[in-house]
């Protein structure tokens, strides 16, 4: 009874030993790059440093002093100005785990190991250079391999395909790094080196541990790869921050999982836009969407304060994936955003496209269009100052593959038809100028529709009346486009062919331009 008693007050003494701490230490300018502080290195002034909940700044000597429990990660916001250091894979490391006896080991997929006693000073190095205003960043929509095969298709056909720009500073993957094998995340890792540029990572409803009980241990594999499942950075003008916006087991019924966030991640949010001034570019990017108006995939009061909390700042953007389609959103006072201007959200067209399915082409690859239409591929989010534009880049094409374009190859001269001419405009959305010609003719405005993608369905029934088994995976059934135009032919030109001109201008001003030919006969 004596050995029971002095076990069970052991074991309190240890809960209450590592239950909460103070963490301390130095955010400071690591001038010779050894990862130590030297006494000749200052400190770096009003620096954010958090436990995920609190944010506090940093002193004139760069000094912090914050509380943290067992499971918290403390992790700076990156300055303005500065770099952070970079592992072998390009994983930026602005963090520091406390976490003394490890992640929970009966876990499918290994979390963080046991970290021990709290160091008695926690310290975090940055480099200090001219960081540009005007700069791009790449953007991934989720990558979702869940096997090595998809892993492959992914590395040769968008890891190799990106070219940086001279001014490309870093990139994001807007989660759903993998498709529920947390193993293949350090081989994601891995692929990515090849980029050889610091990245950032979202946390995917596809990168949790499922074997969790409650939301805030469903991240533990994806921090021991990437860090921290909510954190905040500044680049140039413009204020990143990362959120997981997945709360799982679903609080509803404890079964899947429901758009939205935890308690302290809201004050998370809270506590450091209060540093931030009013003027900067804030993006926040996060996993789903948050466009559902009913409730059922997303908790409206979560999404409600986020609007609330955003409302102070005039220039806001979001960044998702999770669909596999690609659209611009827009929140009005409708929705509860109450600024004139609407809140824009990117819901970004996916690496995997459509889950790395469709025919194979010459080099073994997937087609692995979109549901919409949307080719595969990725996106530049371009910044200058506080202002932004996105482009969007085809897997494999030239940058000026912006549009598909559908029409019948041929029509009876004078003849009667239903067929129309149908734009696919990738980026484009409702509101949207898109007009068309014909043989240098008049230019004519194109009418906005929501309907299926005409070359999409041409894909499925390619697989649907083969004779023969093609390679590769039939392509999920077709969903409505958000960026579909469409114009009559005409049919009274002269026998031969004709060529569609189609010119498209985004919500950022760019004018994108397309061609098509089509054949009248008699």
């Amino acid at each position: 009874m004596k050995k029971n008693l002095t076990t069970l007050i052991l074991i309190f003494i240890n809960v209450v030993a590592y239950s909460q701490q103070v963490a301390k230490g130095y955010v400071y300018d690591d001038v010779n790059r050894n990862g130590k502080k030297d006494r000749s290195e200052t400190g770096i002034s009003y620096v954010g440093v958090s436990n995920g909940r609190d944010v506090v700044l940093t002193d004139e000597y760069g000094y912090y002093s914050i509380t943290v429990n067992e499971g918290n990660t403390i992790f700076i916001i990156k300055p303005s100005g500065y770099e952070i250091p970079v592992d072998n894979d390009f994983i930026p490391q602005f963090y520091y785990h406390y976490n003394p006896l490890g992640s929970n080991k009966d876990f499918e997929f290994k979390g963080i190991e046991p970290t021990g006693k709290l160091p008695s000073s926690v310290d975090f190095a940055l480099y200090k250079y001219d960081e540009p205003d005007d700069y791009s960043v790449v953007v991934f929509g989720d990558p979702q391999p869940y096997s090595i095969e998809d892993l492959d298709y992914f590395t040769k056909k968008i890891v190799r395909d990106v070219e940086k720009k001279e001014n490309t500073l870093f990139g994001i993957s807007l989660g759903d790094i993998v498709g529920d094998n947390l193993d293949l995340q350090p081989i994601y890792k891995e692929r990515m080196r090849h980029l050889q540029l610091p990245w950032y990572n979202v946390m995917g409803n596809h990168d949790m541990n499922y074997d969790a009980s409650s939301d805030i241990l469903s991240d533990e594999t994806f921090k021991k790869n990437f860090g921290s499942a909510n954190y905040a950075f500044n680049y140039g003008n413009a204020h990143f921050i990362i959120l997981d916006n997945i709360l799982y087991p679903d609080p509803r019924d404890g079964r899947g999982y429901w758009g939205g966030y935890r308690l302290d991640q809201l004050q998370f949010l809270e506590n450091n836009l209060k540093n931030v001034p009013k003027d900067k570019l804030i993006i926040l990017s996060q996993h789903i969407p948050m466009k559902d108006n009913s409730g059922n995939s997303y908790r409206l009061e979560d999404r409600q304060r986020v609007f609330d909390m955003l409302q102070e700042f005039g220039n806001v953007l979001i960044m998702s994936a999770h669909t596999h389609f690609q659209e611009q959103i827009e929140y009005t006072e409708i929705e509860g955003w109450k600024r004139s201007k609407p809140l824009h959200e990117f819901n970004a067209g996916t690496t995997s496209g459509d889950w790395y399915s469709g025919k194979l082409n010459n080099d073994d690859l997937p087609d692995a269009t979109m549901r919409d239409g949307t080719p595969q591929g990725y996106a530049f989010l371009n910044i200058n100052g506080t202002n932004y534009n996105i482009d969007y880049q085809v897997a494999g094409s030239g940058s000026d593959h912006q549009m598909n374009i559908y029409a019948p190859k041929t029509v009876q001269h004078n003849g009667r038809t239903t067929s129309q001419i149908v734009v696919n405009f990738f980026m484009g959305s409702e509101g949207d100028n898109v007009k068309y010609r014909i043989d240098e003719g008049q230019w004519k405005d194109m009418r906005y529709i929501q309907a299926v993608d005409p070359n999409y369905n041409l894909k499925l029934i390619e697989w649907d009346l083969a004779e023969e088994l093609l390679p590769g995976r039939r392509p999920s059934n077709a969903v409505n486009s958000t960026h579909l135009w469409f114009g009559p032919l005409n049919l009274e030109l002269p026998v031969g062919v004709h060529t569609i001109e189609v010119q498209a201008t985004d919500r950022f001003g760019k004018i994108h331009r397309g061609v098509k030919t089509y054949n009248i006969l008699k």
